[in-house]
C-alpha cells in the first residue's frame, strides 16, 4: 500500500486532494444541470473569458483568483445583456464574446514578458500549489454552491421544462437563469486552479454524465456525479504522482475514462437483464375464428 500511503504523507498532496475534492463536488452539482440544460458551451466559453482577468491582475500584481472571478462576471453578465437587448440568439451572444474576450487576454499577454509560467497555469491548472487559504476559498464556494441550488430547486427544474409554467407559478425563470449561469461561473472560477481553463469542462461535464447513465433523479445524479468527480480527482493525483503526469490532465483524462466506463458498464448491464429477463412478445398467434354451420 505504499503506492497510496507514500503520496499522502506529502502535504501538498493532501492539500490537492481536500482542494480537488471540494472542486469536485461543486462540478459534481453544478454540472447536473449544465447537463440537463445543455449549457456546456457556457462553461467553455467562461473558463477561456477568464484570461484578460487573470492576465491583467498578473500584471498589476493582484491575486489571480480575483482578477478571474471579475472577468468571468463580466462576461456572464454581458451574455445575459446581449440576450435581452439584442436580437442574437443566446448561443451566438456566448460565441462573440468567447472570442472577444479571448482575444483582449491573448493581447495583453503578448505586451507581458514574464507570463509563460501563469498561462501554463491559468490553461492546465496547477492543484499541487493550492494552499491552505485557498481550500477555505473553496469550501465557501461549495456552501454558495449548495445554498442556492437547494434555493433555486423548484425553479430550476421548472424552468429546464417550460419556461412558462415557471412563469405562470411566480417562479420567474429569467431570474433562475440568471442565478444558474451565475453557479456556472463560480463552478469554472473554482475550477480553474485545479484542472485549468481548458480542462475545466471536462470535470464540470463528465461526472454529471457518468451518474445520468444511472438514474434520472436530480438530487441522485447531483450526489452520485459528485462521487465519481472525487474518485476522479484522486486517481489523477496517483497517477500524476507515480507516472510525473500533469496533475490537472489526468483529473480530467480520468473522469472521462470513468464517463466511458460508466456508459458501457451500463449499456452491459442492460443487456444481462434483458437476456434474463426477456421482454414477451409484443405478437400474437392469430385467433381461431370458429367454422360456420350450416
Amino acid at each position: 500500500m505504499s503506492w497510496l500511503t507514500d503520496p499522502l504523507s506529502t502535504e501538498f498532496f493532501a492539500r490537492a486532494l481536500v482542494g480537488g475534492a471540494l472542486v469536485a463536488v461543486i462540478c459534481g452539482v453544478v454540472g447536473t444541470w449544465v447537463v440537463i440544460r445543455g449549457m456546456a458551451f457556457l462553461g467553455e466559453a467562461i473558463g477561456h473569458g477568464m484570461l484578460p482577468g487573470v492576465a491583467l491582475a498578473t500584471v498589476l500584481g493582484l491575486p489571480l483568483l480575483l482578477g478571474a472571478a471579475a472577468s468571468a462576471v463580466a462576461m456572464s453578465a454581458a451574455i445575459g445583456a446581449l440576450q435581452r437587448r439584442g436580437r442574437l440568439s443566446y448561443d451566438t451572444s456566448i460565441g462573440l464574446l468567447f472570442v472577444a474576450m479571448l482575444s483582449v487576454g491573448v493581447i495583453i499577454v503578448s505586451h507581458s514578458r514574464s507570463f509563460a509560467t501563469d498561462a501554463t497555469a491559468l490553461l492546465f491548472g496547477d492543484i499541487l500549489a493550492i494552499r491552505p487559504a485557498d481550500i477555505v476559498l473553496l469550501a465557501a464556494a461549495l456552501a454558495l454552491t449548495l445554498a442556492v441550488t437547494i434555493g433555486c430547486h423548484r425553479a430550476f427544474v421548472v424552468a429546464a421544462f417550460d419556461p412558462r409554467i415557471a412563469e405562470t407559478l411566480g417562479l420567474r425563470p429569467q431570474r433562475a437563469h440568471v442565478a444558474l449561469v451565475g453557479l456556472v461561473t463560480l463552478a469554472v472560477v473554482a475550477s480553474f486552479q485545479a484542472v485549468g481553463t481548458l480542462l475545466v469542462v471536462g470535470l464540470l461535464l463528465a461526472p454529471a454524465v457518468a451518474a445520468r447513465s444511472w438514474t434520472a433523479r436530480i438530487p441522485a445524479t447531483m450526489a452520485l456525479g459528485a462521487a465519481i468527480g472525487v474518485l476522479a480527482v484522486a486517481i489523477g493525483l496517483l497517477v500524476s504522482w507515480h507516472f510525473a503526469t500533469a496533475a490537472g490532465a489526468s483529473i480530467a483524462a480520468t473522469a472521462i475514462l470513468l464517463a466511458a466506463l460508466s456508459s458501457s458498464a451500463r449499456t452491459l448491464a442492460a443487456r444481462r437483464m434483458r437476456s434474463i429477463h426477456p421482454l414477451p412478445s409484443l405478437t400474437r398467434a392469430p385467433a381461431q375464428v370458429p367454422e360456420r354451420t350450416s
